[in-house]
């Protein structure tokens, strides 16, 4: 069994999403959202990285994937999603886990099926995939799509690898 931690980075909402994956199949732990919507720009940062540091420590993941950013709306955008970003990976890396690295266009398409797929098909899909009573929120749904998007491309690689080996 491997337990997966997906994330989702934001300056204001950060969504994360934890899933097993069981005899091949992706089974629902929990997801949410570490909210830091006020205080100084380090003060946030800091609630980000305090905040994954607990989901890291109650759930004990064995890796981690997060979304790639490589763009924003403007350069202010771009660089509190940065620090954002940084908080994140800061906090992973204090854990031991390996950090695992998709774009949104790989996390769509591999949960999706469409690349440029909208927030709210996302929320959609990961309802249906993984037989949730409620649509997760946006960035809940983001970071859980992140977290299949891994279990989909490690038993990609397995399969791959024992393919080689025969």
């Amino acid at each position: 069994m491997m337990r997966v931690l997906g994330v989702d980075p934001g300056s204001r909402r950060t969504g994360f999403g934890i899933l097993d994956e069981q005899r091949g199949r992706p089974v629902y732990v929990a997801c949410g959202v570490v909210v830091s919507v006020s205080g100084t720009v380090a003060e946030r940062l800091h609630r980000i990285f305090a905040g994954l540091a607990e989901v890291i420590e109650h759930y004990k993941p064995d890796a981690c994937a997060v979304e790639r950013i490589f763009f924003a709306r403007n350069a202010d955008s771009a660089l509190k999603l940065g620090q954002a970003r940084g908080a994140v990976l800061v906090a992973l890396a204090g854990a031991g886990l390996p950090v695992h690295e998709y774009t949104a266009l790989q996390i769509k398409k591999a949960t999706v099926g469409v690349g440029h797929a909208g927030k709210d098909q996302v929320q959609h899909m990961m309802r249906a995939l993984l037989g949730l009573s409620a649509r997760p929120s946006a960035d809940a749904a983001d970071a859980l799509a992140c977290a299949l998007c891994h279990l989909h491309e490690s038993q990609g690689l397995a399969s791959r690898a024992r393919a080689l080996s025969r």
